[in-house]
């Protein structure tokens, strides 16, 4: 037999500790990564109550941010990042769009021109920067963390709850963890061809916000790309199992049971004085 031969008992050898390396590495790396991934999104990273090829999706990392990619959709299914108050909170120019290599179909920053919709961030622009650092910042410029908005909801009631969530809820409980990202109708095929070049146009939007602690509370809102923009944000207010339902994600799965059911079944909006804020005008 040819694996009498020495050399070649060596080499099958070496090819099988070279192997064993490999695996070890690998493993060592995805404990490592998940490790990880857990810290930076709270009780666990979303994932899917039931795996199917439009709720599938990929694990992209970034400063102060994960992401939920879709390449069917092209869009990321969830973006989390938690924020928290800071001494001098401070951002950088605006940095440029550019693409994201780590996608399977490369988004172009131009992709969206002359298509009616804004390059809507997911993780927002000023709250990143000012708690995250510039590195973060630039790279809430990456179209993976852009999503096909009509203007009047980018610029308007989109960009009102991002300055409510940075402004008024972190100084309020002074950690905050949100999730956020798109929805899309049921059925896959209804959808297929509503597109910006590759990128699926998305239904609504939805935004969880949690203040974690032995009893967490949290908020989560649903908005439609029809939206006016001077609406106010309480007539957004919904269950975040709603959202699960319309999404086929799975939050927080590392609660215990009986707390997440407290946590996502129904609205409280107690202590979060919302009406308060519920009103004020946008910036555009």
């Amino acid at each position: 037999m040819l694996l009498s031969f020495p050399f070649l008992r060596r080499q099958v050898r070496n090819l099988g500790v070279t192997l064993l390396f490999v695996l070890a590495a690998t493993g060592l790396w995805y404990w490592q990564e998940q490790d990880v991934r857990d810290r930076l999104s709270w009780m666990g990273v979303p994932t899917w109550d039931a795996l199917g090829a439009t709720n599938f999706h990929r694990v992209l990392r970034n400063d102060g941010t994960l992401i939920g990619w879709s390449d069917l959709r092209v869009n990321p299914l969830w973006v989390s990042y938690r924020l928290r108050e800071v001494d001098d909170p401070r951002s950088g120019p605006r940095p440029n769009f550019k693409r994201d290599w780590r996608t399977l179909w490369p988004i172009a920053p131009e992709s969206y021109f002359g298509s009616g919709y804004d390059r809507g961030h997911l993780a927002p622009n000023y709250a990143i920067a000012t708690v995250h650092g510039r590195t973060a910042q630039t790279q809430t410029f990456l179209m993976s963390n852009i999503s096909p908005q009509r203007p009047d909801l980018n610029r308007k009631l989109w960009q009102r709850l991002e300055e409510v969530i940075i402004d008024h809820f972190v100084p309020r409980f002074g950690v905050v963890e949100v999730i956020t990202g798109p929805v899309f109708p049921a059925d896959f095929m209804d959808n297929v061809f509503n597109r910006v070049g590759l990128v699926e146009v998305p239904q609504a939007f939805y935004k969880i916000i949690v203040v974690p602690s032995k009893q967490p509370k949290a908020l989560a809102f649903l908005m439609p790309q029809t939206v006016q923009g001077n609406e106010p944000l309480d007539r957004y207010l919904v269950s975040i199992d709603e959202i699960e339902a319309r999404t086929g994600l799975d939050f927080f799965s590392l609660l215990p049971d009986d707390v997440e059911t407290g946590l996502e079944s129904s609205i409280r909006a107690q202590g979060w004085d919302l009406k308060k804020v519920a009103r004020l005008p946008s910036r555009y």
